[in-house]
């Protein structure tokens, strides 16, 4: 196996740190403070091509393969996080569902739009009491002649605001049941589709997080995704291509505290020689730099069985579990090694250790990643 890019992933990897450079940068901390979502900045990235980075060429998409979908997240979260988040979770969830499991018009409708850039992807499955049992969600999806009838609200959704279209998993069949479940495509402005409380959250400020609210909301029939009860099953194999993305954001997060408590290192002097020159600074160094490898060794593996269409449900599942608990450990060195400069917002690492705790959580819980690999090695 070749460990290097190529020419041309090391091309779309520089775009994108020249991308995060001139756009991003300039504003993280401003946004942070704000929790100002930069809607202008992703409708740049998809001018770039980075808001329909697997879609087809036909579809408006790059047309990338996912070892240049990791180079793109991973340099954009080594400047902000919370933009790297953003761009992941609107190509492989919402854009993602729509490429994987809509049929020829459906496709046709959405993608191009949301390639794009020109409109942002939702994706909503989680709600207040469902979160890693996401079976048991009570938002209901009723036949009614040619369209469905949906009640009920999800929570923690990524541009549940801002997002001009979202993916909406609903219960169509009984609760508990993974065929009892359905997915629908919803465009804002749908009577009876809105947005609700907006949170505030410890990290990854800049990226919105807000509710969906369903009150007897009309869909079509049009607007459902594969057959009723698909839904959840199309989730699970959804959720592995973005448990991808989650590692490439916990990467890039990584690289960047590492890189910045690497510089720092060795410009600070205490005792009349740099920090790096003692062992405790210098071995925080060297797990750093090995976890780092390690988790994209990992990342990279899974990315070659994804573009070669094999199923990816256990090595996705440990690169996002591997990748996203160093990010926190190798956050928390960071701030350790820049000492009582590391506590605050004038350096970087600061904020990195506030992103990096999102990544064991969101799209399945670390927990959640065992229990995934656990049960495909005990088959």
């Amino acid at each position: 196996m070749d460990f290097n890019y190529s020419e041309e992933q090391n091309l779309i990897a520089n775009a994108a740190k020249e991308f995060a450079e001139q756009y991003i940068r300039p504003h993280i901390m401003e946004w942070d403070e704000s929790q100002h979502f930069p809607v202008d900045v992703l409708h740049k990235a998809g001018e770039m091509g980075f808001m329909g980075i697997f879609i087809p060429e036909k579809y408006g998409g790059s047309g990338f393969g996912y070892h240049e979908y990791i180079a793109i997240i991973e340099e954009i979260s080594k400047v902000d996080p919370s933009i790297g988040l953003s761009i992941a979770a609107h190509n492989s969830l919402c854009t993602g569902h729509i490429y994987y499991f809509g049929n020829e018009a459906q496709k046709q409708k959405w993608l191009p739009k949301l390639a794009a850039g020109e409109w942002i992807g939702a994706w909503g499955l989680t709600e207040h009491n469902t979160g890693s049992d996401a079976g048991g969600m009570n938002t209901t999806a009723i036949k009614d002649g040619d369209y469905y009838i949906l009640n009920g609200s999800k929570n923690f959704i990524t541009h549940g605001i801002s997002g001009n279209v979202a993916v909406v998993i609903a219960r169509t069949g009984e609760k508990g049941d993974s065929h009892g479940m359905s997915a629908f495509v919803i465009e804002h402005g749908t009577p009876g589709f809105s947005s609700g409380k907006k949170e505030d959250k410890l990290g990854m400020r800049a990226s919105e997080t807000a509710e969906l609210i369903f009150d007897n909301c009309r869909v079509h029939k049009d607007n459902l995704l594969g057959d009723e009860g698909e839904g959840f099953v199309q989730s699970l194999k959804v959720l592995d291509g973005g448990r991808i993305s989650i590692g490439a954001l916990s990467l890039g997060i990584s690289k960047g505290a590492y890189e910045a408590s690497l510089k720092y290192a060795k410009e600070r002097v205490q005792f009349g020689k740099p920090i790096s020159s003692f062992q405790g600074i210098s071995f925080k160094l060297s797990d750093m730099a090995t976890e780092i490898e390690a988790s994209e060794l990992l990342l990279h593996k899974s990315a070659f069985l994804k573009n070669k269409g094999e199923k990816v449900t256990t090595i996705g599942a440990m690169a996002k579990m591997f990748a996203s608990e160093s990010c926190v450990k190798i956050a928390n060195d960071a701030v350790q090694i820049h000492g009582g400069y590391g506590y605050i917002k004038d350096y970087p690492v600061e904020k990195f250790y506030r992103d990096s705790k999102l990544c064991t959580i969101g799209e399945g819980t670390t927990e959640i990643q065992k229990v995934v690999i656990s049960r495909n090695i005990l088959k």
